[in-house]
């Protein structure tokens, strides 16, 4: 009996002149074409997965790969230490009414004046900033420039993205634009549910990306940008899924903020922090809010979390035994009377447990100063005021 013929593509049964003007691709799928034989057959399905693999093998041409010792390390710049990293995206939340964007204000008026925030050490004093400041909640000429005047702010260090023709969005370039155009150190959106885009806020898949396109114009451009956001009124959850939308805006920013009411005080407010990925969690600053502004007071030992638990300790925010303890150990510390390098005085106390709030209530209670020697700062604790020994 007669071998049985197979069905196979044209150019396995023609010549191999007329083989090579086919690609193997084309040739797989020429309908009612003839094997010569089984070997015909097993030569095709050779060059064609060889010619798949050979596809595939093309698109490693476009791997680019870097070992990590080819990465210099690079340490993290504070716009406001622990709180607002330079290069990196935060969130700064709170229920309605509660004094966000006019305790932002207050922030960004003595950033343009190159004065120092609230609680914060003379090394971490930085030079009078541009920022950008974007909202749609308040009008700039009746609301937020009136503010900020009240706030002494700069005004020539202040700017405003025009968006009568367009809105803007998390992927606008006009974000990118203008802060190099002004040379801004900061650029915020107030709120998040005006820029994040035409999206679903409660999908994952949706935030990410806008949230992956801000945080590489952070990184290109060394900017710090905060997103301020509104809280659900999911109460009794934690801090973090208190935050509107997604649970993957938490995830997407690197630190988390929130200003909270005092119940039993309806004119103060707690600026406490729920999630650091940088740094540890840094203590709070209690303030009051008046139509004359704000007026910080003093800060907590207390996160976002705990005081989301309820206000249950009468004693936040009032210096304890936790306080002289820090302030035995920085008199033991710097009982040689000789300067010892700021860095390595706060990372014994916290290493001993003492949190920054503590720490700095405490140098303050026992009268050590900070001095700079070259580019190093130091802590000393004079025996005779104004003294140093070498």
């Amino acid at each position: 009996m007669p071998e049985k013929e197979m069905t196979a593509p044209y150019s396995f049964a023609a010549t191999n002149d007329e083989r090579s003007n086919k690609s193997t691709a084309d040739s797989v799928h020429e309908p009612n074409t003839i094997y010569k034989n089984n070997f015909e057959a097993l030569e095709l399905l050779r060059r064609y997965n060889s010619a798949k693999e050979s596809a595939k093998s093309d698109g490693a041409h476009d791997l680019d790969l870097i070992r990590a010792d080819q990465i210099e390390p690079v340490a993290i710049r504070w716009l406001w230490k622990n709180y607002f990293p330079f290069g990196k995206v935060s969130l700064l939340s709170g229920d309605p009414g509660e004094g966000k964007s006019t305790f932002i204000l207050t922030v960004v008026a003595l950033l343009t004046r190159g004065e120092s925030l609230p609680f914060t050490e003379p090394e971490e004093k930085l030079d009078p900033m541009t920022v950008i400041y974007q909202t749609t909640e308040d009008d700039p000429e009746d609301t937020i420039v009136p503010r900020f005047i009240r706030a002494n702010g700069d005004r020539t260090r202040l700017f405003f993205i025009k968006e009568d023709k367009k809105q803007l969005t998390f992927s606008d370039e006009r974000i990118r634009s203008s802060i190099m155009k002004t040379e801004a150190k900061l650029f915020i959106l107030d709120p998040i549910s005006a820029y994040i885009g035409n999206v679903n806020m409660n999908a994952a898949n949706e935030v990410r990306p806008q949230f992956s396109s801000l945080a590489q114009v952070a990184k290109e451009t060394g900017c710090a940008i905060i997103v301020i956001s509104h809280l659900n009124k999911a109460e009794g959850l934690k801090a973090l899924y208190r935050i509107i939308g997604s649970v993957d805006i938490s995830g997407s920013v690197r630190s988390i903020t929130m200003i909270i009411r005092d119940p039993a005080e309806q004119d103060k407010r707690y600026f406490v922090q729920a999630k650091s990925n940088l740094a540890a969690l840094r203590s709070g600053i209690a303030f009051r809010i008046s139509e004359k502004g704000i007026d910080f007071q003093e800060e907590i030992e207390a996160t976002a979390e705990e005081l989301m638990k309820k206000f249950q300790n009468v004693s936040v925010g009032r210096p304890d035994d936790r306080m002289q303890e820090a302030a035995d150990f920085i008199r033991k510390m710097l009982a040689d009377n000789k300067p010892h390098p700021a860095a390595e005085c706060e990372s014994l106390l916290t290493d001993a447990g003492f949190k920054q709030g503590t720490i700095k209530k405490a140098k303050k209670f026992v009268d050590a100063r900070s001095v700079k020697t070259g580019d190093l700062w130091n802590w000393y604790l004079p025996e005779v005021k104004g003294s140093i020994s070498q």
